[in-house]
């Protein structure tokens, strides 16, 4: 009788586990015992290739089903396979690459592809507006120091009339590898940077960088209603690609300058309206001028109070997406006369002698 544990308990699945199960055991079960992890640990090899074992059984159909029927003895001699020679991986680099990152392409066999074309990288940059450009929309150009594509060589980094060659350590895949015990890993060729090429007579303009520095401005247009915090993209003005790869793109974040006679928030604006004693008792009509020097006519009805907003619809801050506007908020504010002359002083003490009468004693009083 052999003395081997079952194979559904080596990977801890039951036996109506499905492929995928038996799959996700296996990785579970070799990712944590795998003799590289686990160097000097002669148990945890043990396991791994009991792991092995059973993975190599469960996951084909026919060996499976021999080992349901019959157990061990229906798969003895048939349980670890002949290597020829060769490393494990190669039988089981799809299960590998999973977790070892390679996406997919297998560490024993094929090789990831090699760089080629690639897009640049995106530039970031941050642009103050004041409150009236905000409002109004403005056109800007935005000054840059960045790589720029050289014109020379258009990008290639070889000599005009010269061409990149195939690196010679990769072998132009980009790509290396080394065995370490049962692992292969593969890593970015040192020689070529992951081109898979490399410049044998550089261009004598930016020495085979494929780009140089160069002072550009971008005009960037900024739309009536953009508030700050906001974000906009400008397609292919961002670092030149490599080896002839398209550009990348410029984000321009805004931000907005305090305003001294307006508050923003959102497409709302706050402002404040100064109105005489006898205005705000008696309403008045005044004056609001907007960002956009628009003058706006504000109506103060009688008996406003001092820190009352009234509120204009659709004369605030435009919609970036041009759907109207937002809301003037005007904050009155009642100015208190200073420096009276003895004439007005008498006036209000008159006034306040009417005011304490009220309407109803007033009325009655002129009545008699």
């Amino acid at each position: 009788m052999s003395d081997k544990r079952c194979f559904y308990e080596v990977l801890g699945v039951a036996k109506d586990a499905n492929a995928d199960d038996v799959r996700k055991a296996y990785r579970q079960a070799a990712l944590k015992n795998h003799p590289d992890r686990n160097p000097g640990d002669a148990e945890a090899g043990s396991r791994f290739k009991e792991a092995t074992e059973a993975y190599e059984i469960l996951s084909d159909d026919n060996k499976r089903a021999r080992y349901d029927q019959f157990g061990h003895a229906g798969v003895d001699g048939a349980s670890m396979p002949d290597f020829g020679g060769g490393d494990i991986f190669s039988h089981f680099q799809d299960v590998f690459s999973e977790f070892f990152g390679m996406g997919g392409g297998g560490m024993g066999g094929r090789q990831q592809k090699r760089k080629g074309p690639a897009r640049g990288q995106d530039v970031r940059v941050q642009q103050r507006l004041t409150l009236k450009e905000a409002f109004m929309g403005v056109k800007r150009e935005v000054v840059l120091n960045t790589p720029a594509l050289c014109e020379t060589c258009s990008g290639e980094g070889a000599k005009p009339g010269t061409k990149r060659k195939a690196c010679g350590v990769c072998g132009g895949s980009g790509q290396v590898s080394s065995h370490r015990g049962f692992v292969m890993f593969t890593q970015t060729c040192p020689e070529c940077s992951g081109a898979g090429s490399v410049v044998k007579t550089p261009c004598d303009t930016c020495r085979g960088a494929g780009s140089v520095q160069k002072t550009r401005k971008v005009l960037v247009s900024f739309p009536a209603g953009i508030d700050g915090g906001q974000r906009l993209r400008v397609p292919g003005q961002g670092m030149p690609g490599a080896m002839g790869g398209p550009p990348g793109d410029l984000y321009v974040d805004v931000d907005l300058a305090p305003d001294e006679r307006f508050q923003r928030e959102g497409n709302d604006i706050l402002t404040r309206a100064k109105v005489s004693f006898t205005e705000a008792a008696l309403g008045a009509e005044t004056t609001v001028v907007l960002p956009d020097d628009a003058a706006i006519s504000v109506d103060v009805p009688p008996g406003t109070q001092p820190g009352d907003v009234i509120a204009l619809k659709g004369k605030g801050v435009p919609r970036v997406d041009g759907r109207g506007r937002g809301t003037l908020h005007v904050e009155v504010q009642v100015e208190v006369p200073t420096g009276l002359s003895a004439r007005a002083k008498d006036l209000l003490r008159e006034l306040d002698e009417e005011l304490a009468r009220g309407p109803e004693k007033t009325s009655t009083a002129a009545s008699a």
